[in-house]
């Protein structure tokens, strides 16, 4: 956060109904808003050049085809649950026009958690449960990317019009040298229809909050999914690690995928080898760290709307 001298600097405030909150004053909050659309207008500076020359990438389209990530969207910032915004001299912040935002009679602008809670509460509920379920479990890292090769297991025609590394036999003969241990929902539905029956596990939709772990790569992603469905409560900060980290973990899935990427510069993490695996494995630990801590902040965020006059947050 910027640092502004007193009086301007943010002030906290105890309500007697509601959670501590904390006010920001206007030199403030327009640093934050500032600083978060710099920080978006980078992540999606790509994608937004090839879309309007009218080109694909492979790899990074998934963010916004599969998630629907709009760029625009991920551009505004928002300051989160339980902090205020007081009114500058143009008048109260550019939220005050936004969904699920208040304004006070001195131009205090604020989210409408109960507004947001009434609307959205039984999807607040879910993602809660969810990923309360994710984080009391151990990381098993034992799935090594295959989900990806199960995709294309015996397969003719592929999503994506790259060649295999291996060609179709090899592809195949990795899956089924393998014990394919998928346990999210999201990748299993892609399996081919011959590669269904080779996972150790069936999953479903009802079953994700039973099988989801922290050390699947896919579960990981899905922060930013979470973070997108919880929508303003989700502070600007929170929302661009949560979408910087699935940027991340959808290269690896796809260096350790069986697609040559090598025409987009990214060698392949050759699964299929004892060092290739040893890398996966190194990477995904790394990434079940990191979605580790954004899981526990979107949580809260979760338990804030549905509490607001629980006690205040334990930190960021």
């Amino acid at each position: 956060m910027t640092a502004v001298p007193a009086p301007t600097s943010p002030t906290t405030v105890d309500g007697a109904d509601e959670r501590r909150v904390t006010s920001l004053p206007a030199a403030v909050w327009w640093q934050l808003l500032a600083d978060h659309e710099r920080r978006a207008d980078s992540l999606t500076a790509g994608h937004r050049a090839r879309r309007a020359a009218g080109e694909r990438h492979a790899i990074e389209d998934f963010l916004y085809d599969y998630y629907g990530t709009r760029p625009s969207i991920l551009r505004r910032w928002h300051p989160g649950v339980g902090v205020h915004l007081a009114a500058g001299e143009d008048g109260p912040a550019p939220q005050h026009r936004w969904r699920w935002y208040t304004v006070d009679a001195d131009g205090t602008v604020r989210l409408d958690v109960d507004g947001l809670r009434n609307d959205r509460g039984d999807s607040v509920r879910f993602i809660r449960r969810l990923l309360t379920a994710i984080a009391s479990r151990p990381a098993f890292t034992g799935c090594f990317g295959l989900h990806e090769w199960a995709m294309v297991y015996r397969q003719r025609e592929h999503r994506h019009p790259l060649p295999l590394r291996l060609g179709q036999r090899g592809t195949d003969a990795v899956v089924e040298s393998h014990q394919i241990r998928c346990t999210h929902f999201d990748a299993y539905r892609f399996f081919t229809p011959e590669a269904v029956g080779l996972n150790h596990v069936r999953p479903t939709r009802d079953s994700q909050v039973d099988l989801d772990q922290p050390g699947c790569l896919h579960a990981a992603m899905d922060c930013h999914k979470w973070a997108t469905k919880l929508g303003p409560a989700v502070p600007g900060d929170l929302a661009l690690d949560c979408f910087e980290l699935a940027g991340d973990i959808r290269l690896l899935d796809m260096r350790a995928s069986p697609y040559d990427f090598s025409s987009y510069g990214q060698p392949a993490v050759a699964v299929e080898t004892p060092e290739g695996k040893a890398e996966y494995v190194a990477r995904q630990r790394e990434f079940a760290q990191r979605a580790g801590r954004l899981r526990a902040r979107l949580i809260e965020v979760c338990s804030t709307l549905l509490d607001p006059t629980g006690p205040p947050p334990t930190g960021s």
